[in-house]
């Protein structure tokens, strides 16, 4: 790394958090972690980021980039998350941190995990090693906004995104919906597709539009694919049950009899097109998939995050249930005057209990409009 002048601690956390983001979609359901490693004189002399679930994490990275060993004696090492302290699928950072030279350890924020939160924070300060906690709290809060979720309430954090004109349409009158928005807003949600782990449809969508949800106009990762089909009846020609994804795919489903059987692999085999993917079976509710019964359960596989991509029914049925987090409203320029609305009957009627969204933001997406906001 160049050496630098001295900077202060806010600037050596940012790098590091800018280094945790180049692991986006490939470390979940572990969060986003990056470490700097700053020598007693001010200079920078390690740095390492968690690239993949299952691999090192950060600070081991971190330490093992630091060419002259002798250059921890009395170093900071700026950490974006609290180092663990449990043994997982990789030993545990904080006691490696421990038995280090170093002087201090700067954290941004607390690991919400049961299993650390604050353990690994006390482990350094038992060992003599001075911590600070909060730097860029916020910032790396908002990196790892899946996995802090997902820790938190069991369940995936979810985004919706929605594709409208300018008049609220997101089809025409006979049902055409391609493409209403413009080529860099298509690009930018298969670069989310990359970093979600999975992509969400209802039966509708996966029927009229017959998707891929793959990712194809940028690289990345290939998310997993879910699609609800509660009477279990989607034909399994459709590219979600029969391209070499096949196996990504994930149907939720309250009809039990299609359940049972998935759940027994040699009467799989014996029909002529069976689903080589996953079924889930829910409660019905109200003549519907239990979404949040749904939700839960791909929680307790260790989905974090999930990208919907759904219509009207669905995309409404989310909002109207509480279970969006997140909005990804991208609006075109264009008008249709008839057809399909966004959202229909989200359970609200009067004034007074309006959903206003929180920490929005409006992007210019080529000639689209992308706003961007929180419930």
């Amino acid at each position: 790394m160049p050496e630098q002048a001295p900077h202060s601690d806010e600037y050596w956390m940012q790098q590091a958090l800018d280094l945790a983001k180049q692991a986006k979609g490939h470390v979940a359901p572990n969060p986003l972690v990056g470490c700097v490693i700053v020598s007693s004189d001010g200079k920078p002399v390690g740095q390492g980021y968690h690239k993949k679930f299952g691999e090192a994490h950060s600070e081991v990275n971190a330490v093992e980039s630091v060419k002259d060993k002798k250059q921890l004696k009395d170093a900071t090492v700026y950490v974006t998350l609290e180092p663990c302290s449990h043994q997982g699928k990789t030993p545990p950072c904080a006691p490696m941190l421990a038995k280090l030279p170093i002087k201090k350890v700067v954290i941004a924020m607390k690991d919400p995990n049961p299993d650390v939160d604050g353990k690994g924070i006390l482990h350094l300060r038992n060992n003599g090693i001075e911590v600070e906690v909060g730097v860029l709290k916020k910032e790396a809060e908002k990196l790892n906004e899946f996995f802090i979720h997902h820790q938190t309430f069991g369940r995936p954090f979810i985004t919706l995104k929605v594709a409208q004109t300018a008049d609220g349409f997101i089809a025409a009158a006979d049902g055409e919906s391609q493409w209403i928005t413009g080529d860099q807003s298509r690009k930018l949600v298969h670069k989310w597709r990359s970093e979600y782990d999975a992509v969400l449809v209802g039966r509708t969508t996966a029927m009229v539009d017959n998707p891929s949800l793959t990712v194809r106009h940028v690289s990345g990762r290939q998310p997993k694919r879910i699609v609800i089909d509660g009477p279990y009846e989607l034909p399994k020609d459709l590219n979600l049950f029969s391209d070499k994804f096949e196996e990504k795919t994930t149907i939720i489903t309250w009809n039990k009899e299609a359940s049972a059987t998935d759940a027994d692999p040699m009467l799989k085999v014996m029909q002529q097109n069976y689903f080589r993917g996953e079924v889930l079976q829910v409660s019905k509710v109200d003549g519907h998939v239990d979404l949040r019964q749904s939700f839960k359960l791909l929680g307790e596989k260790g989905i974090s995050s999930i990208l919907v991509e759904g219509g009207q029914q669905l995309s409404s049925a989310l909002i109207r249930q509480g279970l969006v987090d997140k909005l990804e409203l991208f609006i075109a320029p264009k008008l249709l005057g008839a057809g399909t609305r966004s959202l229909i009957n989200i359970g609200i009627n009067k004034m007074k209990e309006i959903a206003e969204l929180k920490e929005v933001s409006w992007t210019r997406v080529g000639d689209d409009i992308l706003l961007t906001g929180y419930f």
